[in-house]
């Protein structure tokens, strides 16, 4: 017993693709379409030249008749069917006095064949006298063709009354069809064998433009990123393959960029954390060196202390950025509920002032109220981050202006500084991990504020964006805006 191989993988349930020869396939689908084609017309000409034959024996039997029905009368009934029968045809003449007569060879003689064919003489009317064409000449009334394959038998009635019955062998017939199909076969077989070798050279110079695509596909495998096929027509189906083939290899070469670049970032980002730490945990060794080593009583030993503490407290803060920089990039875990965006605004500009009481502060937020459906702590956190952008860029002593409003779909908060603003090559930079500009507007930080802000602000479906202005830097929120009914209840 055979054992077929299954179609799918154990391990992989996806169907296998079958990958048998093309050429082969189309080669052999296109000679059984051929052979079929022939078969179908071997059988209409049988068909067709065997009906024709039979109705050219069924015609000549009744021109015989119509012939033999003008000399009724004129000639002897045994006269008429001794022509008849001299063409080799079975005659009977039934008259109308009942009498009969009977020429020629029998039905199972005619099975074997014609005794002989037509005479030179022709029909019976040519080689004997003249037909009468008055209006008492006999005529046949009425005809009934019947036999089998072997025999075609003519049973016609006269105007006199008698019966005019004329059997003719059909036995050409098949002998003729017998020499056609011969011939027809014959003629297939050098049809397909021509064909046969006309389809592999055409299959093979159709199937060319696969055999490049294959070349291509290995070439790129074997390292040549940049080759590509560009078919001239890609709505052809080869044309289909080879654009997808393209598509899919400028994605796979634009995935390789983008680990590349993300390999990179991840490297400097990793280097420039680590620079970041080296700081703070390098005075914070130094300083417990010292105290540890030195008998230091009174004010050095506190302001060692001091420095100790700040910078233990500025290593953990870059650690929690890099931590919550990380929960960012996997998902953060929301609490969204639907507040009022004033609430939020002026929180973060009481903050700020205690915070910063030398920056001057200004707030500007509609008289309708502007809710979303926001993570009160999260998004706070947003405006945090950038209020203390500002007040690092305006070193502490600036004028920030905090701005709330709607447009269309999207609730907008804008904070602008008066500080030195951002480069316009810089606006997207600044996004970016541990990326600090020049000392004005880094002062304090590590990088982390802005890129934290965005990755909180895009996890709620909004963004946080720099946009052009003449004085200083603006930062614009957005967050897609909750329309409330009136009476409904929003936080704050």
């Amino acid at each position: 017993m055979s054992v077929v191989a299954p179609d799918t993988d154990p391990a992989d349930p996806a169907p296998r693709l079958r990958s048998g020869s093309v050429r082969l396939r189309t080669a052999a689908a296109v000679l059984a379409l051929i052979a079929v084609l022939l078969v179908v017309l071997a059988i209409a000409v049988d068909v067709a030249l065997g009906a024709r034959l039979r109705a050219q024996i069924e015609d000549r039997l009744r021109d015989r008749a119509a012939a033999t029905a003008s000399l009724v009368g004129t000639v002897d009934d045994a006269d008429l069917a001794d022509r008849l029968s001299a063409q080799g045809l079975a005659v009977r003449i039934d008259g109308a006095s009942g009498d009969s007569v009977v020429a020629g060879p029998s039905p199972d003689q005619l099975r074997n064949g014609p005794p002989g064919g037509p005479g030179p003489g022709g029909p019976p009317s040519e080689r004997g006298q003249s037909t009468s064409t008055s209006a008492s000449a006999v005529r046949v009334v009425a005809s009934d063709v019947s036999g089998d394959d072997d025999l075609v038998t003519l049973r016609s009635s006269l105007s006199d009354g008698s019966t005019l019955t004329l059997t003719a062998s059909a036995v050409g017939v098949e002998d003729t069809l017998v020499q056609v199909r011969w011939v027809m076969s014959v003629a297939s077989a050098g049809v397909l064998l021509l064909s046969a070798g006309a389809i592999v050279l055409v299959v093979r110079v159709t199937l060319r433009p696969l055999e490049r695509v294959s070349q291509v596909a290995r070439s790129i495998g074997a390292g040549e990123r940049g080759r590509r096929l560009r078919p001239t027509r890609p709505d052809t189906e080869i044309g289909r393959v080879a654009a997808a083939l393209d598509d899919m290899l400028d994605d796979v070469v634009g995935a390789e960029h983008a680990a590349r670049d993300a390999e990179v970032r991840l490297r400097a980002f990793l280097s420039d954390a680590a620079h970041e730490l080296r700081t703070p945990v390098a005075g914070i060794r130094a300083a417990a060196d010292t105290l540890v080593r030195s008998d230091l009583d009174g004010p050095e030993r506190e302001m060692l202390a001091a420095h100790v503490a700040r910078e233990a407290s500025r290593a953990s803060r870059l650690v929690d950025d890099l931590l919550l920089m990380a929960r960012v990039d996997r998902g953060l875990d929301l609490s969204p509920t639907v507040v009022a965006l004033r609430r939020l605004v002026t929180a973060e500009t009481a903050r700020a002032q205690l915070v910063h009481p030398d920056l001057r502060l200004e707030e500007s937020t509609p008289d309708a109220a502007v809710t979303a459906r926001v993570d009160v702590d999260r998004f706070a956190q947003v405006l945090s981050n950038l209020v203390e952008n500002a007040a690092r860029a305006t070193k502490g002593r600036g004028r920030v202006r905090l701005e709330l409003q709607s447009e269309g779909d999207e609730a907008v908060i804008a904070v602008q500084d008066d500080g030195p603003g951002v480069p316009e090559g810089d606006r997207l930079r600044i996004f970016e991990r541990l990326v600090r500009l020049d000392a004005s507007r880094s002062a304090g930080g590590a990088g982390l504020g802005l890129p934290i802000a965005r990755g909180i602000a895009r996890a709620h479906g909004g963004d946080v964006r720099c946009e052009p202005s003449a004085v200083g830097a603006r930062f614009v929120v957005t967050v897609p805006f909750v329309k409330t009914t009136p009476g409904s209840h929003a936080d704050g």
